[in-house]
């Protein structure tokens, strides 16, 4: 006989039945009666943030580090739509997230009544799906509903909002034992015929390439991916979002593709007569002018998302399905084609790969006057912490520095925001993926702007003992916009200089804020770092601490600039490897 309860102990025990284990969030009026329950829960932590952007960020990474359904909560009004924007951050990159927020009584719903706000109509376009509530005994079969169409078909954010009453009325607790979504079918198997088409493709090209997206990592499709192209023996290039799918120290690893990609990574693609794309979306930031991307290259497109297949570029096969059965398929029908004597000759194509790679390595310049470099930071971060540790960056040129010279062995081990670039992501996401995998070594690498926009959420991991590590690579401005304005916009620099105070009588320009002392001020370790010579220790000293967060503030060359580069709007023939160079290209044909 089902058991009788209140609509938020229903709701409660719907998120245990769920399997949650960790929620971040905030209480308030219209959320309260949760509140109360969620007290007496054995099976759910949850984690008190100091503002609901962080409750979604830290959710979003939990989830992309976990692989699991990351969770946060808000109250109505303005608790709701502070989670718009991780709610926005999670459908761009596909992370499987439930954000459940509390609604104003359901008669008061209309009215304009206290800390009301349509968060259902607000999220619409960046939700896989939302629910309104004002039924107490539909409260199972929405949680469930949620939770399985967040983390199926294509992974994404699901906003279950509930009105007060239907959270304090009484109601019979009844979790369902299947869940029946007319309409909502994703397709999981690929369709024989386009993977057969897609391989006979690749045997028949001369220069073809691997376009690995974040949907593998999704997907859980890395080993697959590793055994087509070690099959295929193709090169390989990996997005911001893919970054760990494919290791970096394999040989047939060519980088990061995209705006700031490696030469070989975005060449390859261009001069390319075959895109095997899995679980990509042809970003604007990796194609650049569309019109002139790969112009002499066929499309093989696979996606759990039919909606993304020739959205940006036209795709000769498309293949709708997921990743991991995609490419294990794939990888039968290569293999079918070689047994009967069809394989792939790609040994030109690899000579002149491994020329453009060797041509125009990644790389960077020590400054002239002495100051830090910071890609010197970042690339002794990745070698003193190792392959094993989970890195989160903000958004800006740390993140791309961070992209680039960091060697990503594993999955799961780069977390960043991609499709919307929300600065302020970093320490948030990183305190969620650290509850999510207490084990692991986490280190947010933030930029001295993003860290500012969220950095009270260290009040949150000192209180909670989470403790995450947060590498500031501190250039006193908004590097990127900074970068942007040096190169387009005659080095007028409007509005960009964080730091903004002159030196003061002394001779000393005052810091503000002080990193180190608002750290300490957070309860958790404070460290400084401005010479080259003193890298390695820093990252040394804030590795032995394991009982509470880290925070290290890197002071760095303000002009330091992200390289290479296509500019936006530009094709990816114009990409340059430092200020007003270019590499020519031959056309040859390999």
């Amino acid at each position: 006989m089902p058991e009788q309860m209140t609509g938020a102990q229903s709701l409660v025990r719907s998120l245990e039945s769920a399997g949650v284990d960790t929620v971040f969030g905030i209480p308030g009026g219209a959320i309260l009666p949760l509140y109360d329950p969620l007290m007496d829960s054995q099976r759910i932590r949850h984690i008190l943030v100091r503002h609901e952007q962080g409750a979604g960020h830290a959710a979003e990474g939990y989830a992309s580090a976990t692989g699991r359904v990351g969770v946060c909560m808000a109250t109505s009004g303005p608790g709701a739509t502070n989670l718009v924007t991780p709610i926005a951050d999670a459908y761009m990159d596909s992370v499987p997230m439930v954000a459940v927020t509390g609604q104003v009584p359901s008669a008061a719903i209309g009215t304009d009544a206290f800390q009301e706000a349509d968060i259902r109509g607000i999220t619409m376009p960046i939700t896989k799906h939302n629910y309104l509530v004002t039924n107490p005994a539909d409260i199972p079969r929405t949680v469930a509903e949620a939770f399985h169409i967040a983390s199926t078909g294509r992974p994404g954010p699901v906003l279950v909002d509930v009105a007060k009453d239907a959270m304090q009325a009484m109601t019979e607790f009844d979790w369902p034992r299947e869940i029946d979504l007319p309409g909502y079918r994703p397709v999981g198997r690929p369709h024989g015929k386009q993977v057969r088409e897609a391989a006979r493709l690749i045997v028949d090209s001369r220069r073809p390439v691997l376009y690995v997206g974040g949907g593998v990592v999704r997907a859980q499709a890395w080993a697959e991916l590793l055994s087509l192209a070690e099959l295929t023996g193709l090169p390989v290039v990996t997005t911001l979002m893919a970054r760990g799918a494919f290791p970096d120290s394999h040989h047939q690893h060519l980088g990061m593709p995209g705006m700031h990609g490696t030469v070989a990574a975005v060449t390859a693609l261009q001069k390319s007569d075959l895109i095997i794309s899995l679980g990509a979306r042809f970003d604007d930031r990796v194609t650049g002018k569309l019109s002139s991307f790969a112009p002499g290259a066929k499309v093989i497109h696979a996606d759990i998302d039919p909606a993304e297949i020739s959205k940006n570029r036209v795709a000769d096969v498309p293949i709708v399905g997921d990743a991991r059965a995609v490419i294990a398929d794939l990888t039968d029908a290569v293999r079918a084609e070689h047994e009967a004597g069809r394989q792939g000759d790609y040994a030109a194509w690899w000579s002149q790969v491994d020329q453009w790679r060797t041509t125009y390595p990644l790389g960077y310049e020590r400054p002239e006057d002495g100051s830090l470099a910071p890609q010197y930071v970042i690339e002794r971060l990745g070698k003193i912490v190792g392959p094993d540790a989970v890195y989160v960056a903000g958004v800006g040129q740390h993140q791309m520095w961070a992209a680039q010279f960091i060697s990503y062995e594993k999955p799961r081990t780069w977390l960043n925001s991609g499709g919307l670039g929300t600065m302020g992501y970093a320490v948030p996401a990183a305190m969620g993926a650290k509850a999510g995998r207490p084990d692991a070594t986490v280190w947010a690498i933030d930029g001295d702007g993003c860290f500012q926009m969220t950095n009270q959420e260290l009040a949150t991991c000192a209180i909670n003992d989470i403790p995450i590590k947060v590498a500031i690579i501190n250039n006193g401005s908004l590097g990127m916009v900074r970068q942007w304005q040096t190169l387009f916009y005659n080095e007028r620099y409007s509005n960009t200089d964080l730091r903004g105070v002159p030196a003061r009588a002394g001779g000393a320009v005052e810091r503000i804020p002080d990193f180190v002392r608002l750290a300490e001020a957070y309860g958790c370790v404070g460290l400084r770092c401005e010479k080259a010579d003193d890298v390695d220790a820093t990252i040394e000293s804030a590795m032995a601490v394991d009982d509470r967060p880290v925070v290290v503030d890197f002071t760095v060359h303000q002009d330091a600039m992200v390289w290479p580069m296509v500019p936006a709007g530009t094709s990816n023939d114009e990409i340059q490897v430092a200020r007003d160079m270019a590499p020519s290209w031959e056309d040859e044909e390999a």
